[in-house]
């Protein structure tokens, strides 16, 4: 494992009940993800979600609040080479929501797509937060969704 926890941020985008995911492969698998990434020393969360939205989807929110769940994912002890993210969602809101027109300076993103909040089931999506992303609603309650790993 690592030195210690990585903080993630996340924006959660419901478009007309579907739900933003960005694409991406590791290791030759691929999974979908809410677009966000890691917060930088010294970096506060809403300008970190700010600077991950704009690089992985071409702008930036034009409204973030939150947060609105936290989940972990910790490797189980027999897994050296797993990480501990702390996850951090926001609910964002973008400008223009067209799939067409997001692009995205990071590599590591190969791709976009709105996904109904209640067919996320069969995708692989870290961490697995299907549940809560199928029945989460503008103005829900702060939620802790516990620990989480998917290998």
């Amino acid at each position: 494992m690592t030195d210690g926890p990585r903080i993630r941020v996340a924006g959660l985008l419901i478009n007309g009940g579907r739900v933003l995911l960005v694409r991406q492969e590791k290791d030759g698998r691929h999974y979908w993800l809410l677009p966000g990434g890691g917060v930088e020393e010294g970096e506060e969360l809403e300008d970190a979600l700010l600077r991950e939205i704009t690089e992985e989807c071409g702008r930036p929110p034009s409204a973030i609040r939150g947060p609105i769940a936290m989940a972990e994912t910790i490797p189980p002890a027999d897994v050296p080479t797993g990480r501990h993210i702390l996850h951090m969602v926001f609910a964002i809101e973008l400008a223009q929501t067209s799939i067409d027109t997001f692009t995205s300076n990071d590599d590591a993103v190969l791709g976009h797509a709105f996904v109904d909040q209640h067919e996320l089931g069969d995708l692989d999506l870290r961490p697995p937060i299907h549940t809560y992303l199928r029945d989460y609603r503008a103005g829900d309650a702060f939620v802790s969704l516990g620990r989480m790993w998917v290998p």
